[in-house]
């Protein structure tokens, strides 16, 4: 069994900061890319921001110069640091990783969720 935790979201004003948190626990082997993706009212799920494990990153051009992501390796964690929110990135924010289990097998896993309200 595999769990992606996700927590640090919530409400903010434009032009705040929030920083969520997503921790890989269970049966890992190995992590690849780890990722966040965010999903508004009506819109399909997007990629917001990717790093893989030899530390390349991928990101909309929408959040470039707002958004970092970063993960750290000893704790199967990654972080995605946003500033200067716009109500536009309002959405829910999903966290995703690649695994290599501990009996080998390889797949996406998912987080739960964590909700990112951004008031004008």
């Amino acid at each position: 069994q595999v769990q992606l935790v996700e927590s640090g979201g919530g409400l903010v004003q434009a032009g705040g900061s929030l920083r969520l948190s997503c921790a890989a626990s269970g049966s890992i082997f190995s992590i690849g890319t780890m990722g966040w993706y965010r999903q508004a009212p009506g819109k399909q799920r997007e990629l917001v921001a990717a790093l893989t494990s030899d530390g390349t990153t991928n990101s909309a051009d929408s959040v470039k110069g707002r958004f970092t992501i970063s993960r750290d390796n000893a704790k199967n964690t990654v972080y995605l640091q946003m500033n200067s929110l716009k109500p536009e990135d309002t959405a829910v924010y999903y966290c995703n990783a690649v695994i290599r289990t501990l009996v080998g097998v390889v797949r996406d896993y998912w987080g739960q969720g964590t909700q990112v309200t951004v008031s004008s």
